[in-house]
């Protein structure tokens, strides 16, 4: 996306979700003031219920109920104040809008909830008061056109991403965790690891199926991290048209699954598919309804397959400049771990854009 000139007077929109673990008016407040410091103006809605951060992101960025005087056609920041479910809906109703020639936006996240993994995409692990400086100081707004994955089935859309199996299960285990933040995932985790039933299941990927058996989980995005700290998709790239893919079978250690997950390397396992695809097919094989979450939502349990498209380019988010290897906010320790790993692949030779007989790669690191 072009960048914004400082001058077209930008403005901000803070939806606020007090739900949210970590949301407050002091934090809402302190969002506020600095982006009023920054030269934006800013002004707060609360959320009251389930839909209302999707309500509020359409009609401000149809033109219905912003800050923005009538007639001003600046920019408008719509700051996702909450967890990762309140920037989901917060992205349903800015793509709601954007078949009604909205105005000029642009999406920012504030972490205030359990996993924050969106966050965690947009800015890696600076704090959100550097990355709002970062985002708003400089003598240019220069937004990121990221791409979202159509659910089919539901007709919905996801940024993040989406899992069945032990990662939608987590989010039940969650439940009722007497904790904040990351740790009450972390709880959840360890709440059902244990005695998790690995389910019949077959993945798709572009019409290739990429495993087929009894599933631990299986994992399709969207941004590199879950739960913050858990670097399900080590490879993703938040812009490239293309659906990450990770899935391990029944034999995996749940023993090994917390650290490996953490480091990245339960790619490496026999036992796990790593693939990219633009379609992705995830389903039961035995008719029975599948347990699924999306951004951080468990949803229903009630058909067996759900069906992920990728739709390239059509969310502006105000997030890191790509790096050098392209992906956003990897520095230091982290930039390190990825060149590692990146090494090792290659040392591997893994097969791009093909399926390698037993595991399979539906697509290139």
């Amino acid at each position: 996306m072009d960048p914004v000139n400082a001058r077209s007077s930008p403005r901000c929109l803070i939806i606020a979700n007090p739900a949210a673990g970590q949301a407050s008016r002091i934090l809402a407040d302190e969002v506020a003031e600095r982006c009023a410091r920054l030269g934006v103006p800013a002004r707060t809605r609360w959320t009251a219920g389930r839909g209302d951060a999707a309500r509020i992101a359409a009609q401000a960025v149809a033109g219905g109920s912003g800050p923005a005087p009538a007639g001003d056609d600046g920019l408008l920041v719509v700051v996702s104040l909450g967890g990762d479910g309140t920037v989901a809906e917060t992205v349903a109703g800015l793509t709601r809008a954007a078949s009604e020639r909205p105005r000029p936006h642009a999406l920012f996240v504030v972490p205030a909830g359990t996993g924050n993994s969106n966050y965690r995409a947009h800015w890696g692990d600076r704090p959100w008061q550097d990355a709002l400086r970062a985002a708003l100081g400089g003598p240019e707004i220069r937004p990121r056109t990221l791409d979202l994955a159509r659910l089919a089935e539901l007709d919905r859309f996801a940024l993040l991403g989406a899992g069945a199996g032990l990662s939608a299960l987590v989010l039940e285990g969650a439940s009722g965790v007497d904790s904040s933040g990351h740790r009450r995932l972390q709880a959840g985790l360890e709440r059902v690891v244990g005695r998790y039933e690995p389910y019949p299941g077959r993945v798709v990927v572009d019409g290739t199926v990429v495993h087929e058996g009894r599933t631990l989980f299986a994992n399709v995005g969207g941004g590199r991290y879950r739960a913050w700290q858990f670097r399900m998709m080590p490879h993703s790239l938040l812009d490239d048209g293309l659906l990450d893919v990770c899935v391990a079978d029944a034999a995996y250690r749940p023993a090994d699954l917390q650290a490996e997950l953490r480091a990245g390397r339960h790619v490496h396992s026999p036992h796990v598919v790593y693939a990219r695809g633009r379609e992705v097919v995830v389903e039961r094989t035995d008719g029975a309804p599948l347990c699924f979450e999306h951004d951080g939502e468990l949803l229903p349990r009630t058909g067996s397959r759900v069906t992920l498209a990728a739709v390239p380019r059509v969310l502006p988010v105000l997030c890191d400049p790509e790096t050098e290897d392209g992906v956003p906010g990897r520095v230091g320790a982290e930039a390190e771990a990825d060149a590692e790993a990146k090494a090792e692949l290659d040392a591997e030779a893994v097969v791009p854009y093909g399926v390698e007989p037993g595991r399979a790669g539906a697509g290139p690191w």
